[in-house]
């Protein structure tokens, strides 16, 4: 029997006309209700002409998640008087309750885009129903591009409805062509808001990673809400792992049941806080509670701000949950649930000035998740790239190039990017394309059961009390006795069967080839789904072929083996390294078995350690297998390697006389004031011309030694403009030496391009009356006392006689009296001798 008085306490009846027409006259329709308002039960009851009014239609509506998915329905088949599977029904991956008379059926996203992959025109549907969008899922996203696709190419006549109570309405109306935005009033309770920061600064989360600081403190405020109001208290924590310290920190609550609500909680759990409760409660929840029915008996939520979102890290190839700041439109999400029955509290455990500094919505996985399965479902659907599909953002091209990557490495799609037929077979296995890849192929070596058993215990993780070796895990699995071994056992049995319906019958018997242990078994699996992470013992971490390191935790079972398969790692905090949280340990013939498409034989040589080194490597990846040197290595090989030395290390592994040094100082003062046809003589420039002045010495060496008897000044006479007849003018536009008043030749210094340096005695430049040039660049003139040392320096010499040197005169006469020292040296007679000397 119909419950009239609950359904016609829900707000969102008031919309229900407005819907309808919008429907029957658009065909789509944005639906923004508040939470409480019965968007997710009484509409799509109505629609479906189960509380006679309209004509029948079948419905089906597709939720985020399995747990909200089985409440919807639960919630809508009590509303009904019925039990799910008559009226309304539901499917979830692995369960499946739907009969004859069905005409609501809840499913999740990902449920929905199986089953448009298998039957694109949805065949006796009349209406979808999207629910909560506003989450931005990546499945949600795929679902909506899909549907709108169905409805222009194949049935107008099939009709959308987006629903949230917190969306960008008119984007998805924008999206769905144009849709009718209907909004419903709700009538929420109003719902107090208090800031409840920490005392003390905590770090800001990092990975997984959350300050426990902070968890203690989001404990305390749960204290604090019991005592200071009445009614049950919705607590929301990032993951699991936060709920359990959480939960191991409000001991001694006396009469209040502590429940812990997640993704993975037992049905019993999750049916029990959808059911009003004898005793005060407190349930610990992960984001699943935001968008699920009305938690009854919810008067307080405390809010810890933090939520987990997927990430990529595409420079190391892993791709995991990452605790984030959860958005604005969370925490308002959140906080309805304590304005459901009647007037609430929402503690807030962060500062209300930081408030306004929290992204608007949740970042749309589209932007930040891990592409493959998302690029494997729009090949499958046709469209490669995604281009010609209805999303509210498009791909990030970087990442979806990666995921064509990763498809073509395992055959599921061809060089255009379109799916091949075993693209077609994985993507309908309905595991990440990865888990499919090891599914399929595992089978031959591993018997179906086995491969089933292993991908099952990778395509949801585990708890942490299963540790980090996968074959422990999987034996403790099998033993069961607790919620997750039965999710388990029924995911493998939907696997098993899954394989038997994709694969060629020799694949799908299940068959233990001799050899391969349970351990190694369950490594090949997990190798064969991340070919990239297959790593080697190496100075004391494990190098993945993909170039990753990573390190195994003290005590792990994984620790001493020279191989192992990482199905599972993180970034922790401040370290270098990847840390593996769950592998298996393999040996290098599954290794290469796994990875062989990675496996390559090459001839390295390459300057390592000051000097070439010469050697044929076995590599599988980054992780090198054998070696063994290499005798008569390739001339272009050593002669790249020579190059990369010179670079690496610069031009002085040549042998650099005084002479070529000074030639090259030279042709760098020409090119600097002078241009061409002189040359660049810059080490950049050397590189670059090096074909042309050190090819042939270059050709001959094989060795650093060789380097070191390449004569540098012979080799860079190449470069002189012999061509043009100029290189003759070398010595007469930049000299080596210059002739001075006194007749000795003197040496220019031309180590300062800018301004080269002629240094000389005093008295040998006397009767000079300007300074001397080259190539028109006076030079800079040290004037040497008797004994050598700077006396004075001047790039004017005129100016010098008749300013400067009256000092230097009074302060060097007396010290060497011996030399001459005249009052007019513009006028004197330049010598190189002393008086006595100047007298004979």
């Amino acid at each position: 029997m119909i419950r009239d008085d609950a359904l016609a306490s829900l707000p969102v009846r008031g919309a229900l006309p407005a819907l309808r027409e919008a429907l029957d006259g658009h065909g789509t329709a944005v639906l923004v209700a508040p939470p409480g308002t019965g968007k997710t039960t009484l509409v799509p009851l109505a629609l479906a002409g189960l509380l006679g009014e309209g004509p029948e239609r079948r419905v089906i509506v597709a939720e985020p998640r399995r747990i909200a998915a089985r409440a919807a329905a639960r919630r809508m088949a009590w509303l009904l008087g019925e039990k799910p599977g008559e009226s309304v029904g539901y499917t979830v991956r692995g369960e499946r309750v739907v009969g004859r008379h069905t005409r609501v059926e809840v499913v999740t996203t990902g449920v929905l885009v199986q089953r448009l992959q298998r039957d694109q025109e949805l065949a006796g549907a009349d209406v979808v129903v999207l629910d909560e969008c506003h989450e931005r899922h990546l499945d949600a996203d795929t679902a909506a591009a899909f549907l709108w696709d169905v409805r222009q190419a194949l049935r107008p006549e099939l009709r959308l409805v987006a629903a949230s109570a917190t969306t960008d309405a008119q984007g998805w109306a924008r999206l769905l062509g144009g849709a009718p935005v209907v909004e419903a009033q709700g009538t929420a309770y109003p719902v107090e808001a208090v800031w409840a920061p920490p005392v003390r600064p905590v770090r800001p989360p990092h990975g997984m990673r959350v300050d426990p600081a902070l968890l203690a403190h989001v404990a305390s405020v749960v204290r604090r809400a019991l005592a200071e109001r009445e009614g049950d208290v919705l607590c929301f924590l990032p993951g699991v792992g936060e709920i359990a310290r959480v939960a191991g920190q409000l001991g001694g609550l006396g009469d209040v049941e502590v429940l812990q609500v997640h993704g993975r909680a037992p049905a019993a759990v999750q049916d029990a806080v959808l059911a009003p409760g004898e005793r005060r409660r407190v349930v610990l929840a992960t984001s699943v509670a935001e968008s699920s029915l009305t938690v009854p008996g919810v008067r307080v939520v405390v809010d810890s701000g933090l939520a987990r979102e997927p990430r990529v890290d595409h420079a190391r190839g892993l791709s995991a949950l990452t605790t984030v700041r959860a958005s604005q439109a969370a925490g308002r999400q959140r906080a309805g649930r304590a304005g459901r029955e009647a007037p609430g509290a929402v503690y807030r455990c962060w500062a209300e000035a930081e408030d306004a500094r929290l992204p608007r919505f949740p970042s749309p996985e589209i932007k930040v998740a891990d592409l493959t399965a998302f690029a494997l479902q729009v090949a499958c659907w046709g469209d490669p790239d995604a281009s010609g599909l209805a999303l509210l953002d498009g791909p990030p091209s970087g990442a979806m190039a990666a995921a064509r990557e990763v498809l073509a490495a395992v055959g599921a799609v061809d060089s255009d990017g379109r799916a091949t037929e075993r693209g077609v077979r994985l993507s309908r296995v309905g595991v990440h394309p990865r888990l499919g890849r090891a599914l399929l192929d595992s089978v031959p070596f591993t018997g179906a059961e086995r491969a089933a058993e292993v991908v099952a215990l990778l395509s949801e993780e585990a708890p942490r009390e299963y540790g980090d070796d996968l074959a422990g895990a999987l034996r403790r699995a099998r033993r069961g006795g607790d919620a997750y071994s039965s999710r388990w056992r029924t995911e493998v049995r939907r696997l098993r069967a899954a394989v038997s319906g994709v694969s060629d019958k020799a694949a799908a018997e299940p068959e233990t080839p001799a050899g391969l242990s349970e351990e190694q078994q369950a490594g090949l699996v997990a190798a064969l789904a991340f070919p990239e992470r297959v790593a080697r013992a190496d100075g004391g971490s494990y190098l993945m072929v993909s170039g990753t390191r990573a390190e195994a935790g003290a005590g792990s079972a994984l620790r001493g083996a020279e191989w192992v398969a990482v199905a599972v790692a993180d970034r922790p905090v401040g370290k270098g390294h990847a840390r593996v949280q769950s592998g298996a340990v393999v040996d290098e013939d599954v290794a290469r078995l796994a990875a062989g498409a990675l496996l390559d034989e090459r001839d390295e040589v390459r300057w390592d350690g000051g000097d070439v080194v010469a050697r044929r490597v076995e590599r599988l990846g980054a992780v090198e297998l054998t070696v063994r040197a290499l005798k008569d290595a390739d001339p272009t090989l050593v002669r790249d390697a020579l190059l990369d030395g010179l670079r690496r290390e610069g031009f002085g592994l040549l042998r650099w006389s005084a002479e070529a040094d000074a030639l090259r100082q030279r042709l760098a003062f020409l090119r600097l004031h002078v241009g061409a046809p002189w040359p660049d003589v810059s080490d950049d420039a050397l590189h670059a011309r090096v074909e042309e002045w050190l090819e042939p010495e270059l050709g001959r060496a094989r060795r650093r030694a060789d380097l070191a008897r390449i004569d540098a000044g012979q080799a860079l006479a190449r470069l002189l403009p012999w061509a043009s007849g100029e290189a003759g003018r070398l010595d007469e536009l930049a000299p080596e030496r210059m002739t001075v008043p006194s007749g000795s030749r003197i040496r220019i210094d031309y180590s300062r391009p800018e301004q080269p340096v002629l240094a000389v005695k005093l008295q040998e430049m006397f009767g000079l009356q300007e300074s001397p040039r080259v190539a028109g660049v006076p030079l800079l003139v040290h004037l040497l006392s008797p004994a050598g040392r700077p006396a004075a320096v001047t790039a004017d010499l005129a100016s010098f006689w008749r300013d400067g040197y009256r000092g230097v005169r009074a302060e060097l006469r007396g010290r060497y009296p011996k030399h001459p020292w005249p009052e007019d040296p513009a006028g004197a007679e330049p010598t190189r001798h002393t008086n006595a000397r100047l007298r004979r």
